[in-house]
């Protein structure tokens, strides 16, 4: 069985060409959100801990600012860590997707560029987005799972639909 597509194409990449490029953007982007919650959880990698993004979530209008902070911590810590290994991608990407767009409301009348602008969690966003709709690829330990090991398309839409949701429920939340 070949692992290239049909010369048709006009490009003809190899399977392990993709499995190598879902590595690397679910590497970055999963550890980027992984350390992006050990801020808020720990104070870590000059982050404010839980009492600094307490704060800054009650001011954002969110109820118990410190759980809040608690929560987008955790799943920000965990949705990328399982983004990063591969491991139940669909969900972790869809973690990544709900905390995010909580993000970008809270930024969204900054406009869309820095220094206040939403460009850099949309862009965060559309990967978690991606990742979970594409799956981990080969590489990754949803390969030894089997429910999870042959990725579905509707696994990953289910999931995403699963962040909106619960993202706009949150959001329902804030004042």
């Amino acid at each position: 069985m070949s692992t290239q597509q049909p010369a048709t194409t006009g490009h003809a990449a190899t399977v392990h060409a993709y499995d190598a490029g879902l590595l690397l953007i679910r590497l970055a982007l999963g550890l980027t959100m992984a350390a992006h919650g050990a801020q808020k959880l720990f104070g870590w990698f000059g982050g404010g801990g839980i009492d600094t993004f307490g704060q800054i979530f009650a001011a954002s209008g969110y109820p118990s600012g410190r759980a809040m902070a608690v929560v987008a911590g955790t799943t920000e810590l965990l949705g990328g860590l399982g983004v990063a290994v591969g491991l139940l991608t669909p969900l972790a990407g869809a973690a990544l997707v709900g905390t995010l767009v909580n993000a970008i409301a809270v930024k969204w009348g900054g406009g869309f560029f820095a220094p206040q602008g939403v460009e850099y969690e949309l862009l965060l966003t559309a990967a978690g987005a991606c990742i979970a709709l594409t799956g981990p690829g080969r590489y990754a330990l949803d390969r030894f799972l089997p429910v999870l090991k042959a990725h579905r398309l509707a696994y990953g839409t289910a999931a995403v639909v699963v962040g909106f949701v619960s993202a706009g429920v949150v959001l329902l939340l804030r004042k």
